[in-house]
């Protein structure tokens, strides 16, 4: 390449560099920085969704996939963040102005360690700082959504939400059949017999289907225990209803895997009334939204393109890459 073609290539750089920059900067100048500054060392924001002079009910949302996926990438803030999420609710349960905690369910569920991790702090939140937990289900709390919930002291569902969905899932496809009339030979070279457990190259054999089922079944006799100590029912009882259907919030309450139907300021009501409270203030924590969400954002509307939707696919393809047991309500 001559001098000539690097010095346009050089041109051509310094003016997208710039241009990023200006856009940047415009919308960094047009924003209240003072504000802005001004949230910087708030970890959470508080948002009053019912005010009120007494006790402080703490809302906290779960919504989406219950999944531990790698945030390393700047354009990849949005959605659940596993890490975030068990952080908040910790920080609720040690706000000591908070006198009782609703966990927004809105989740189809999700892997199988998550929603124990999830479970496990509820639990522990609930003996360390003696503050009631209540759970208001909205559109979706199945399988993995339903194992969180568990634990509470009382769990309130819209009556068309759909919950339940108790039990375990592993999936994985098998092309063999697809590959073999493309033509495609896959080489593998193993260590163990089930190194290449589920292979989608390659039927399974009976052995292995036999060690999946195992594993499978343990993970689905924690899920039956933890229904069984959470919701103070028989190992029988549970076993009935977890056949893997899900149920509508009404139906739900019938078979005593919910206790009352309503939406969240309901629950919020039901909490009051159970505690012998009155005129409580509720109010949301939200993740903070100070300098470094505000930079995030900013970066992600100037690279919000075809290319970087391309990429977030990839990245989450990367991560899940291989079968995983998972509490999942999937459609």
């Amino acid at each position: 390449m001559n001098k000539k073609r690097w010095l346009a290539l050089g041109i051509a750089v310094f003016l997208l560099v710039f241009s990023i920059g200006f856009r940047f900067m415009s919308s960094l100048f047009s924003t209240d920085l003072e504000s802005l500054f001004a949230m910087s060392d708030q970890q959470y924001q508080q948002e009053v969704i019912q005010e009120g002079a007494g006790n402080k009910i703490a809302v906290v949302e779960l919504d989406g996939t219950i999944q531990d996926v790698s945030t390393s990438s700047i354009l990849s803030s949005a959605g659940y963040n596993h890490d975030r999420f068990l952080k908040k609710l910790e920080h609720v349960g040690e706000d000591n102005s908070v006198s009782g905690i609703i966990l927004r369910v809105n989740t189809p569920g999700g892997g199988v360690v998550e929603s124990d991790e999830i479970h496990d702090k509820i639990v522990g939140i609930k003996e360390e700082y003696n503050k009631p937990v209540y759970v208001s289900m909205g559109n979706t709390a199945a399988s993995g959504g339903y194992y969180v919930a568990a634990p509470a002291d009382k769990i309130v569902a819209h009556p068309a939400t759909l919950t339940g969905s108790i039990g375990v899932i592993m999936q994985s496809y098998n092309v063999s059949e697809l590959a073999d009339n493309l033509g495609v030979d896959m080489n593998t070279i193993k260590s163990g017999e089930f190194k290449d457990i589920m292979s989608p190259t390659r039927e399974m054999t009976d052995e292995e289907r036999n060690i999946l089922q195992t594993m499978i079944d343990d993970m689905y006799d924690d899920f039956v225990q933890v229904i069984v100590d959470g919701r103070d029912m028989s190992e029988s009882e549970v076993r009935d209803l977890g056949d893997g259907r899900v149920y509508t919030g009404r139906q739900a309450a019938e078979n005593g895997l919910v206790d009352d139907l309503g939406d969240l300021e309901e629950t919020a009501a039901i909490m009051q009334e159970d505690q012998d409270w009155s005129n409580a203030r509720v109010v949301k924590y939200n993740s903070g939204y100070g300098w470094n969400a505000y930079i995030n954002g900013k970066v992600q509307n100037m690279f919000r393109s075809e290319d970087a939707k391309l990429s977030a696919i990839q990245e989450l393809l990367q991560q899940t890459d291989g079968p995983r047991a998972m509490y999942l309500y999937s459609k």
